[in-house]
């Protein structure tokens, strides 16, 4: 295994990490953080907590000056830089789409279809199809494609279950929702598409890697500057479908 293809090394023990998307309304603001703050004070404490973050973190401001819905579109920006994953003309599924940051850079960077599916509300992202719903749900795969026009040439993937706290069913979760993201990158991207996925540092996906490593020329792990840092989130990406 090459040194992109190892997972890099946790800066913290990996115990008890929260992967909970917090709520958001998918505005351009950055989530209506101005709304938020104001309300503060009628929210918990890990609520309070998170929006301090945001308000102090230059990606999320960033975000807010530059019209990106999210600080997670510079996650995506930062994989498309190093792989150009996005060309022009091309079709991209977003599976766990809100609030709407990724659909935004896919269009930016000339993605002719694109489709977004979550099951939190996604505020209007023109240029892109939308489905509040659960990607699991029978015929739900059909529905996206038929949405897109074709085969994706790109299927993302920044799903991620809400934890419970117990660290071996929340790593279970996790890599079922990589599961079925990959299988349905495997059945439907075209030959030469490409797959990325977040995943977790210490959350051991070795069976869907071997999967994906049968199916795609490369798999290489991917940790943005863009991500916390003291966040356990990777990425993987795979490239080339065979």
């Amino acid at each position: 295994m090459s040194d992109d293809e190892k997972p890099p090394q946790p800066e913290q023990p990996a115990a008890r990490r929260r992967m909970v998307r917090p709520p958001s309304g998918g505005t351009a603001a950055g989530r209506g953080l101005g709304t938020q703050i104001k309300t503060a004070d009628k929210k918990s404490m890990s609520s309070q907590q998170w929006i301090k973050r945001q308000l102090a973190d230059k990606w999320s401001e960033r975000a807010r000056a530059e019209g990106w819905r999210s600080r997670a579109a510079f996650k995506l920006i930062e994989i498309d830089d190093r792989y150009r994953l996005i060309k022009p003309g091309s079709r991209v599924v977003d599976l766990g789409a809100a609030p709407g940051g990724w659909l935004q850079v896919a269009l930016k960077r000339g993605a002719k279809s694109v489709v977004g599916i979550d099951l939190l509300p996604i505020e209007h992202v023109p240029g892109a199809e939308l489905i509040q719903g659960d990607f699991t749900d029978p015929g739900m795969d059909r529905q996206l494609l038929d949405l897109l026009g074709g085969p994706p040439d790109l299927v993302l993937s920044d799903m991620a279950h809400n934890t419970v706290g117990h660290r071996k069913t929340d790593h279970l979760k996790i890599i079922a929702l990589i599961e079925i993201a990959a299988d349905f990158a495997i059945r439907n991207l075209r030959p030469g598409g490409a797959f990325v996925t977040k995943n977790f540092q210490g959350g051991d996906a070795g069976g869907v890697l071997a999967r994906l490593r049968d199916e795609f020329e490369t798999v290489k792990y991917v940790k943005p500057e863009s991500s916390r840092k003291g966040s356990a989130e990777v990425f993987l990406v795979a490239l080339n479908k065979k």
